[in-house]
């Protein structure tokens, strides 16, 4: 990406707030990132009425370079729809859902139910470490019993190869991202500000241990400089739930802030989860009432998660008559499991691991759990260091 272009980017991240269906049109519609950028800056009516009046007060706030440099000082990046690491596969099935019109609560908070059109990231490979993935969040005033379900469930998880994606907020998301941390797994936190801003202070610390991670990620909507605000929390709650395969509500009360992620988990298509606390606590009154009422799934262990989430890397669920009545074992693959058999050469050459798992998009780690049990179910054959298709089955 040419210097200009990613300073256009960087300066409609700055000028367009959050998502916005007018911006999202014209990207749609093949507009180039630099033309727009320097119509908002001339005001030119061919960008619609939209546009031009969410953009009228920052029109000429140009900081594009400065905040560029504050995230390579902070050894961090920004990226778009035309990067490699862009989670299209998560956006592309979330936010599709959500413009199918089925759901209500999309229909109730349809200006946010539109991807990103840039992210600020440090750390890890965003799409890599998305690709499977769950969210697990809850309340900040998190019990004994909160903290010790958020570590079992995420321990679990983890080892699993399941990324923990959270909100990096005091109390059950916190101790979700600390112990993905602990068990050597992946994790990406979603902050509701810029990068250069760590929110809460207190969790500073945690926020440079993730970003030291070799699996581990801090992904911000906003540019560097921009404070947290309550709207831009409930903002920032789509993305959570968008880069995820499910999410897991842990402790909620009845107005806690954590049951909106889930609500837009449920408005995305994702798998909405709870988990149910002590009768005689009120910290769990929010999932027993997502419970009571069906639109979460009850949850007690990481494996009932795992189940409700389906095999390694589903996450269509639309497509689950076609998996279950596959012509062949091929046809069967789940999307990861596809994506790494395809990775491998459809000649009889083998491949390494790593070169996989680059071609696949995926973490080692996972291009790996996934090798070993294509191997078992006789798809894939190891000789040595080397990977190939088993032609066989195909």
């Amino acid at each position: 990406m040419t210097d200009s272009r990613l300073l256009a980017w960087a300066y409609l991240s700055k000028v367009v707030e959050g998502p916005n269906i007018y911006l999202q049109n014209l990207l749609k519609d093949g507009y180039d990132p630099e033309k727009i950028a320097f119509g908002i800056k001339q005001r030119q009516t061919w960008l619609g009425e939209g546009l031009l009046k969410a953009t009228e007060s920052r029109a000429l706030v140009d900081t594009a370079k400065e905040d560029l440099e504050t995230i390579t000082r902070l050894g961090g990046r920004l990226i778009t729809p035309e990067d490699k690491e862009w989670p299209k596969e998560e956006f592309d099935h979330a936010f599709g859902f959500a413009a199918s019109g089925m759901s209500d609560h999309v229909r109730t908070y349809q200006d946010d139910a539109l991807p990103p059109h840039a992210l600020w990231v440090r750390g890890g490979n965003l799409r890599q470490l998305a690709a499977q993935s769950v969210t697990i969040v809850g309340t900040r005033a998190i019990s004994h019993y909160g903290a010790e379900v958020t570590r079992e469930f995420t321990h679990a998880l983890a080892t699993h190869q399941w990324t923990i994606v959270s909100g990096g907020a005091l109390g059950v998301d916190s101790v979700a991202h600390s112990e993905a941390l602990r068990a050597k797994g992946s994790t990406i936190a979603v902050a509701a500000c810029g990068l250069d801003r760590p929110y809460p202070s207190r969790n500073r610390d945690l926020f440079n241990s993730i970003v030291r991670a070799e699996k581990g990620v801090m992904v911000s909507e906003y540019p560097p400089g921009t404070p947290p605000q309550r709207h831009r929390f409930l903002t920032r709650n789509r993305l959570v739930a968008a880069l995820s395969q499910g999410t897991v509500v842990i402790e909620a009360a009845w107005r806690s802030g954590a049951l909106n992620t889930l609500s837009w988990c449920e408005g995305l298509g994702r798998v909405a989860m709870a988990v149910p606390g002590p009768v005689n606590n009120a910290g769990s009154l929010g999932c027993h009432e997502r419970i009571r009422n069906g639109s979460a799934q009850m949850v007690t262990s990481a494996d009932d998660v795992r189940s409700l989430l389906g095999a390694v890397g589903a996450m269509d669920s639309q497509a689950q008559y076609e998996l279950n009545f596959a012509a062949t074992p091929i046809q069967g693959l789940t999307r990861n499991e596809l994506r790494v058999y395809d990775a491998l050469d459809d000649r009889d050459v083998g491949k390494e691991a790593a070169a996989t798992a680059t071609e696949a998009g995926l973490t080692l780690q996972l291009t790996i759990f996934l090798l070993i049990d294509l191997q078992k179910r006789g798809i894939v054959r190891r000789d040595g260091t080397l990977w190939f298709r088993n032609t066989e089955m195909q």
